[in-house]
């Protein structure tokens, strides 16, 4: 296990814009401005992991905001940090805030295209539930689900 650094995105505009470059990096072709990472900020509860100074990664936790009480978790790792033992504790921390959020149902969307995103979701229990290209887009989008 790798000993982590965890920051909160939340005002502070270099953990922002950290958690933004780990965004970005990892799903090109739904890349951020400041304003749309502040944004969401202000909805989701997303954070930044270091390993001592060196960004690796982030989270994003979509609360419950339906009746089925469903949260969506997202860990991201970026690519020169993978199998390290880094995403398996970012997810475990996400998974456990939306819990404390009243999640019932997890759900995690990934880029198709990102095979070790899709290969770490299948290992820790999700299935694909939904494909989807976004309007005016060409990437394709998994929806997984934690059975």
């Amino acid at each position: 296990m790798t000993d982590l650094r965890i920051e909160r995105a939340g005002t502070d505009d270099s953990v922002l814009a950290d958690w933004r470059h780990v965004h970005n990096v990892i799903v090109p072709p739904a890349v951020l401005s400041p304003d749309e990472v502040r944004e969401r900020a202000g909805r989701n509860v997303m954070e930044v992991a270091y390993r001592g100074d060196e960004l690796v990664g982030c989270t994003t936790v979509r609360p419950p905001t339906d009746d089925g009480g469903t949260a969506t978790v997202i860990a991201r790792v970026l690519p020169d940090h993978r199998r390290r033992g880094i995403g398996g504790q970012l997810y475990a921390r996400g998974l456990a805030q939306a819990r404390e959020l009243g999640a019932r149902t997890i759900e995690t969307v990934v880029l198709a295209a990102n095979t070790d995103g899709l290969r770490f979701a299948g290992s820790h229990g999700f299935v694909e539930c939904d494909r989807y290209v976004l309007p005016g887009g060409t990437a394709l989008w998994i929806d997984l689900r934690l059975v």
